[in-house]
């Protein structure tokens, strides 16, 4: 009966592998058409509004009389085609890379999309490439917010008669007075509103999507089949010797623990046969956790490697949405001051290259072991202790030394004053 029902639930197993094949098989082969289509219609939307709302010209504020909300919607929906040709056509060049796509059809519809898109992307740019993020940073280099650190890392640089400071103070206050200086703010809060918005977006997916993906491709696809593979092979129980000593541990556990209840509460001595009848059930409870964790270990495995894979495609397909997010990054860090720098540069060195970081690692490195199956080596622990905290250490000193000196040196002498 036991047989019958593993046979049954085997040749399930089979069928539905079978059936995700095939359906992974077809959306592959048709995944250049479905991609080089989705293209096409993003491209044609862009000319339909091009031809409805700018005279067949390209959409800019410059060729149409809009309000600033209707132009950014227009620019909204053109960054939206834009992208989707951008991830779309990735997907077909990677799916033509294997597959044979010579229809003149698809040649038609590729002219057409270069056509459309070669009126937003610049001579030394391709589709392919991200976006700049705000247009008048990429004019005006001034107002980037890079361009401050690329000026403090030259202190040779030339001055004039008056100092920098003063000038960029005069500058700030006739832009204040210019006429269109609330429209500006408006605008430029905007931006770096949807900026951060996006950023959050994405860190928040690079953290969820890993996570749900691991979970659910093992409890739906990779545990049935690690479970029915060691079934049908009658692998061993333990992957490795700790967890042997692990069980036998808990099993003396409960043999003495039945001899003290049998003492304690002066009840009839147990028979040899009951006696070895609880220890048998025990038994068979120990080797059915344990199956069950090693089955789960090796499943954390698979899993890991394919939430992996679904992280390095979400860094592959957003480059645009990584640019947001170094931003995001370097607006938080060069906008603390200099005191929150230091304290948060010995927070991180005191965790994890600090006197008491030690136990942290080992408490990790046991963790990541322990889900994965494999023994929790001693030796190798202390050996990775001993040497990667140090070559972490050494590159944080030398990043103090040769960037943060010179990008921001009141941080920089905060730091000592607060470690001395």
């Amino acid at each position: 009966m036991k047989l019958s029902f593993f046979g049954q639930k085997t040749k399930l197993i089979r069928q539905k592998v079978k059936e995700y094949w095939h359906l992974f098989n077809q959306w592959y082969v048709n995944t250049p058409e479905r991609a080089i289509l989705d293209a096409y219609e993003s491209a044609q939307a862009i000319h339909k509004i091009e031809i409805e709302q700018f005279d067949g010209q390209k959409i800019s504020p410059e060729l149409a009389n809009y309000t600033e909300n209707v132009m950014s919607y227009w620019q909204g929906n053109l960054n939206r085609h834009l992208t989707i040709i951008k991830v779309r056509l990735a997907e077909f060049n990677l799916g033509s890379t294997f597959i044979n796509t010579s229809d003149s059809s698809i040649l038609e519809k590729l002219k057409f999309i270069d056509e459309v898109t070669a009126r937003y992307t610049p001579p030394d740019e391709s589709i392919f490439e991200p976006l700049p993020i705000n247009p008048n940073a990429v004019q005006n280099p001034a107002n980037s917010p890079t361009k401050n650190i690329v000026d403090s890392a030259h202190p040779t640089k030339k001055t004039g008669a008056i100092p920098r400071s003063i000038g960029i103070t005069i500058n700030k206050i006739t832009q204040d007075f210019a006429p269109n200086a609330e429209a500006e703010f408006v605008k430029k809060y905007r931006i770096s509103r949807n900026r951060t918005r996006r950023a959050i977006k994405f860190l928040l997916l690079l953290i969820i999507l890993p996570i749900l993906t691991q979970h659910f491709s093992k409890l739906l696809l990779v545990k049935p089949i690690v479970e029915h593979f060691r079934v049908e092979n009658k692998t061993q129980i333990f992957l490795n010797s700790e967890m042997e000593e692990e069980a036998l541990t808990e099993l003396k556990f409960f043999e003495r623990e039945l001899k003290f209840e049998s003492l304690l509460r002066q009840a009839p001595k147990l028979s040899p046969e009951k006696f070895e009848a609880k220890l048998k059930e025990k038994v068979i409870e120990i080797a059915a956790e344990f199956n069950y964790k090693s089955s789960s270990a090796i499943s954390n495995v698979f899993a890991d490697l394919i939430s992996l894979v679904a992280f390095a495609m979400v860094i592959a397909f957003s480059k645009k949405d990584i640019i947001f997010v170094k931003y995001f990054i370097d607006e938080i860090i060069y906008g603390l001051s200099d005191s929150a720098k230091a304290f948060l540069i010995i927070l991180f060195t005191d965790i994890f290259v600090g006197f008491h970081s030690p136990h942290g690692w080992e408490i990790l490195l046991e963790g990541l072991a322990e889900h994965l199956g494999l023994p929790a080596s001693r030796s190798g622990i202390f050996l990775f202790i001993a040497t990667f905290p140090v070559i972490l250490n050494t590159i944080f000193k030398y990043w103090i030394f040769r960037y943060l000196s010179r990008l921001s040196p009141s941080a920089l002498a905060t730091l000592k004053e607060m470690d001395e």
